[in-house]
């Protein structure tokens, strides 16, 4: 049995979470059903006709930092070259008078990306001394046995992951229904082994969101700002330049946009929950650039076009704000994320190294500058 192995999903929360752990003398093992870390701050790969890669952050486009132990993270990350600060324009545009409003200088908060992708810091993270990282290895269960006071995991496809002296878990799904819907298949924690905990987490109320990926062979010169928040619109919600952010290829202008949370509702609505056809997502593509254009910017034709579905993009509610994670004592289960505290990348942080510290005797806790901490 592995006496001090923790199992978790590599999103923002889950990937701060293990390297805490790690680098407090705690064994850590991930499992996930993707194919890299990140959730939503992973990175789209595209390969065109001509060979030519394009790279795009279809997810959460930055991170700010307010609480004190975060950005001691954050320094920390900068001094290993995992991100950097985007310094460009932000504004809004109104559909209503087409026109720019509120164009700023870099905003009136740091924005970090990370370098040279979004995925970055989960990608470190994950490989840090003391986490070994399993990826295309989802857990289908988790069963408490109580005789050997240990978890016990099991793939989708019912084959043994190993025993587990403890459990984070950083999807919300884990109990929800939603789960079911998608896959079809039972949830991963039995209600009953967490009751408590499983009811908080039950119905977590979230929005949805379609992102497009966009590649000009120009660059769009009548947009003053290189992401852009648009009012009056039921179609979108914000757009940004990604090739604009430190580190990004240039070889051609990238542009991701994403849908008001109305519309990816309605569409949603229409589709279901189970994974989108091409033909749905090319007529979600065609919509939401029709939108762009709606502008009258000058959009010209993209030489790239394609959709993605965040089917459940942000949480709408926050279950442990106080607590910053949701946490079983007697079985040693911790949850955490951004529906704990709030709906971003620093929330998703915070949860992260909360969890943690619920797994680490207090006498060995490492107290460094950068506290464990952070995501959205």
């Amino acid at each position: 049995m592995n006496r001090h192995g923790y199992q978790r999903c590599p999103k923002v929360s889950g990937a701060v979470c293990a390297s805490t752990l790690a680098r407090n003398g705690v064994s850590v093992t991930i499992f996930d059903s993707a194919r890299g870390p990140g959730g939503r701050m992973s990175q789209r790969r595209e390969i065109i006709e001509d060979g030519k890669e394009l790279l795009f952050d279809h997810g959460a486009p930055y991170f700010t930092a307010t609480n004190a132990d975060v950005l001691g993270l954050v320094r920390d990350w900068e001094a290993r070259g995992l991100v950097a600060e985007w310094k460009e324009n932000f504004g809004s545009f109104d559909f209503a008078s087409q026109k720019f409003v509120n164009i700023e200088k870099e905003g009136l908060s740091k924005k970090y990306v990370g370098v040279p992708g979004m995925n970055s810091i989960c990608s470190a993270l994950c490989k840090e001394p003391g986490v070994e990282s399993k990826f295309g290895e989802g857990v289908g269960r988790l069963e408490w046995l109580e005789d050997e006071d240990s978890w016990l995991l099991t793939g989708l496809d019912g084959q043994y992951l190993g025993h587990f002296k403890g459990v984070v878990a950083s999807d919300k799904n884990i109990v929800s229904p939603r789960f079911t819907n998608v896959t079809g298949r039972s949830t991963p924690l039995d209600l009953s082994l967490a009751p408590e905990l499983a009811m908080r987490m039950k119905e977590i109320p979230v929005t949805s969101c379609f992102a497009l990926m966009l590649a000009f062979e120009e660059p769009l010169s009548l947009i003053p700002a290189k992401g852009v928040s648009f009012n009056n619109s039921e179609v979108l919600r914000w757009a940004f330049c990604n090739s604009s952010k430190p580190e990004r290829s240039t070889f051609s202008e990238h542009w991701v946009l994403h849908s008001t949370d109305e519309y990816a509702k309605s569409v949603i609505a229409q589709m279901g929950l189970q994974k989108p056809s091409n033909a749905a997502l090319t007529k979600v593509a065609n919509e939401l650039f029709q939108e762009f254009q709606n502008t009258g910017l000058n959009i010209s034709k993209p030489f790239f076009m394609k959709a993605h579905r965040w089917g459940s993009a942000f949480p709408a509610s926050s279950i442990a704000r106080e607590e910053k994670c949701l946490w079983d004592g007697k079985k040693r289960l911790a949850i955490c994320g951004d529906f704990c505290v709030s709906p971003n990348v620093e929330g998703a942080i915070l949860s992260g190294m909360a969890a943690a510290s619920k797994h680490i005797p207090q006498n060995n806790l490492v107290k460094t500058n950068s506290s464990p901490s952070w995501f959205g």
